[in-house]
């Protein structure tokens, strides 16, 4: 079956539902799935449990689908850059499960893998083991987590072919991968798409057999969650 889709809404038309759990990849606003986030918005469904880092900024990312209330709930490891996300918690409009980040990371990775629970150290003491199982082992103790799978998973690529494996650049494969394999349905977007047998086997970092669809990535202009910059050398000689 052809995985290649000619928009964002056309891969998402059949798949999206009230009430799901979604996973989308992305750390701030680098490697976010803009366009099927969007598609997402767009598309109404509420009630919507998103599994994420976090949700990006006000107006950007994610940030659109807390602006829309069509979501219930958010697992996430950080909500610090988005106001109306951490006004709408405070209210109690919102229900927020936190995570430590690479607890978060784990989850996601261990759903994928089909394991669905582990034992970690972090957390034990604190409010993110509160009313979850412990276990000693080996004298230590440990609180058990439970692995995401999600209804539908969506993640930003650099380079894809149209069998759905994937390159990510730099930093902005952050979350992907592990969003990736956690989907019961997983949808990219890319922005270059070659053909099979293109991408060197060795650089593939999700195969293809965990993605259902793909699309061509818009070519918008990538927002920059916090800018950071310095005079040049030649203006301080001045």
């Amino acid at each position: 079956m052809a995985k290649i889709q000619p928009s964002a809404a056309v891969a998402l038309q059949d798949v999206l539902r009230d009430g799901q759990t979604i996973a989308v990849g992305g750390f701030g606003l680098s490697g976010i799935p803009a366009d099927l986030i969007d598609a997402v918005r767009d598309s109404g469904v509420k009630d919507l449990t998103v599994v994420s880092n976090n949700m990006g900024i006000d107006g950007k990312g994610l940030g659109v689908l807390i602006e829309t209330g069509q979501v219930r709930k958010v697992i996430a490891s950080y909500v610090g850059e988005n106001k109306l996300f951490a006004e709408r918690y405070l209210s109690g409009q919102l229900e927020v499960e936190f995570a430590p980040q690479g607890t978060l990371a784990e989850r996601l990775r261990a759903g994928g893998a089909g394991i669905p629970a582990f034992y970690t150290r972090t957390g034990v003491g604190t409010l993110v083991a509160e009313g979850k199982p412990l276990e000693e082992f080996d004298g230590v103790t440990y609180v058990r987590e439970r692995g995401i799978v999600a209804d539908v998973a969506l993640v930003h690529a650099h380079t894809a072919d149209t069998d759905g494996n994937l390159i990510y650049r730099y930093t902005a494969r952050n979350f992907n991968p592990v969003v990736a394999t956690a989907g019961i349905v997983t949808i990219a977007e890319a922005e270059l798409i070659v053909e099979p047998g293109e991408l060197d086997p060795n650089h593939i970092v999700t195969p293809g057999v965990y993605v259902q669809r793909l699309v061509q990535a818009s070519g918008r202009t990538k927002d920059i969650e916090q800018r950071t910059v310095r005079p040049r050398a030649e203006a301080l000689a001045l």
